[in-house]
């Protein structure tokens, strides 16, 4: 069974950074895609981040891209969230996914594991 539990979440202040983790287990997690997404109360969860199987292709949403960065390390099996510059409509749940994908998607229709979230919370 695939479990992946993200950690590293907290309360920061505006413009401090963070570095969010996720443990993937259960599967060849270098033969997997994975993403992060993010969720606020009454709104649709939305895509932040995704990187390839092997590491060599990522992509960000707008809102993110020049301040968040995404990276994996296959050996550790884990991804990470490296979040620059934070600002207060950052503030979310942040959930990773894995995605039979090899590059990943902004889909989260193409992902088939989540982890249960770490809460991020940026103050003015």
């Amino acid at each position: 069974q695939v479990q992946l539990v993200e950690s590293g979440g907290g309360l920061v202040q505006a413009g401090d950074s963070l570095r969010l983790s996720c443990a993937a287990s259960g599967r060849s997690f270098s033969s997997y895609g994975m993403g992060w997404f993010r969720q606020t109360p009454g709104k649709e969860r939305e895509f932040v981040a995704r990187i390839s199987a092997s590491g060599g292709s990522s992509g960000y949403a707008d809102s993110v891209k020049g301040r968040f960065s995404i990276s994996r390390d296959n050996a550790k099996n884990t991804v990470y969230l490296q979040m620059n510059s934070l600002k207060p409509e950052d503030t979310a749940l942040y959930y990773c996914a894995s995605s039979p994908y090899r590059l990943g998607s902004y889909d989260q229709n193409q992902y088939d594991y989540w982890g249960q979230g770490t809460q991020v919370t940026v103050s003015s």
